[in-house]
Order: C-alpha cells, then structure tokens, then sequence
C-alpha cells in the first residue's frame, strides 16, 4: 500500500510539471477605482513563468506580488511557476523538472496580452556552482526569448531578475539578462538594482523572507514591499 501511495505522489508531482499552479479569472462584480480602470493592465490576461519567485516556495500564491496586482486590475492570471526550476540548467533528475527555456513550449496555445517571466536565482547558483560564466545561460535565454517571441507574437512580454543577492553571479545573471533580452526588444526589470529588497541585512530577511536565512522567497509582507516597485514598470511595457 506504502508504495502505491509513493508511486501516485510521484505521479502527481510530475503531471504538475505540465500543468499551470493556479489560475485566477476575473470578477464579474467588480467596481474599481477610475484610475484601475483606465489602466492598460485592467481586465486583461497574463501568464506569470518561472521559478519559486512565481510558485512561492510552499506559501499560497495568493501572498505573491504578481496575484496581488492581478486582483487590484481583475485579470486573468495563469501562475505557471515551478520551484527549484532554472531557466538554462538540467534539474529534472532532482524533479525541478525542465529547464524554462524548454517547458515554455508547455505554455497555454492562448492569446494572452501580458507574458512575466522571473528567473535565474537557480542558474546563479549553479554558474557558481559549475565555475561557469554566463555564456551557457545566455544560448538558453535567447532560446526562450525567440520561442516566447514566436509563440505570443501580440504579448507584451516582460523579464524581472533575482534579487541583489550578495553571493556570486547574481549581477552577471541580471546583466546577460538585460543584454539578451534587449536584442529581441523585451524589457527587463532589474532587480539587482532597482527592486529595494535589500537581501544583504538579515535583519531586512527576517522582517520581508520567509525566514532570516532565505536569500530568494518574499514572505507576504515582502511582496507587498515590492508591488510598488514593478507596478509603474509593468503600466509602462
């Protein structure tokens, strides 16, 4: 019975991988302010893609910035995060499953009008980890930039960062993010630089992480720290 049960949990995890995490549909009763309104994000349809910044790390989706800003405009949000996932590197024999620039194929065949993709925290780990630079990680990331292009050719599609996370490759990862990403014309949010989430103090990571130890996952104070931040960056793509 033990191992019924272990194979159907196994089961389980890997149709996830296939699967969105959450999906949210807008509210038929909905009176929103004029400026949420008027606003280009109002009542339209975005896929949020990535890694625990998109899933959460085992916390509700609904403490994540990017829910939160889906329910002040009343959108469609579709959360197709995946934890421990990285953008160009092998995970799936640790069950983080493919690498984003191969499970963006997986995406809904939908017309969407927004397309966020968070990513790389995992793949400054193991460029750091394999001594690599960021050669590799940027022939993936023009992949999944390509890919994205082709297959939402009417999406605005958008890349935010990792954090300032005060270890090795972070800011390499989020500057090959912005110079790849720029040859295709996808804005990138750089969170290195512009986010205010200030991993460095463990005192800020106690206050805004799941813990004083987590250098990646916002608890639900920290994203609401960070929503305005992106907002006005999301409202002019």
């Amino acid at each position: 019975m033990n191992r019924i049960l272990l194979i159907f949990s196994l089961l389980l995890t890997l149709n996830s991988f296939a699967q969105e995490q959450f999906l949210r549909m807008p509210q038929r009763e909905f009176n929103p302010p004029k400026e949420v309104r008027n606003s280009p994000l109002y009542e339209k349809k975005i896929v949020v893609f990535g890694d625990s910044y998109v899933q959460n790390a085992g916390r509700p989706i609904e403490e994540t910035w990017h829910y939160k800003l889906a329910v002040k405009y009343n959108m469609e949000y579709h959360n197709w995060g995946r934890n421990g996932n990285c953008l160009a590197y092998e995970w799936e024999t640790e069950l983080f499953g493919a690498p984003m620039y191969k499970r963006y194929t997986e995406l809904p065949d939908i017309e969407v009008d927004y397309i966020i993709v968070i990513a790389g925290h995992n793949d400054a780990v193991l460029m750091d980890r394999y001594g690599e630079g960021t050669e590799f990680f940027r022939s993936k990331l023009d992949i999944l930039c390509a890919g994205l292009r082709k297959k939402y050719p009417d999406a605005k599609i958008c890349f935010v960062t990792p954090w300032a996370v005060p270890r090795p490759m972070y800011k390499e990862t989020a500057q090959a993010m912005e110079e790849e990403c720029g040859h295709y014309g996808i804005p990138v949010f750089n969170s290195v630089l512009h986010s205010g989430i200030n991993v460095r103090f463990h005192g800020f990571r106690y206050m805004f992480f799941l813990n004083g130890d987590d250098f990646a996952h916002l608890n639900d104070k920290g994203h609401n720290l960070f929503l305005p931040r992106i907002e006005p960056f999301l409202l002019g793509l």
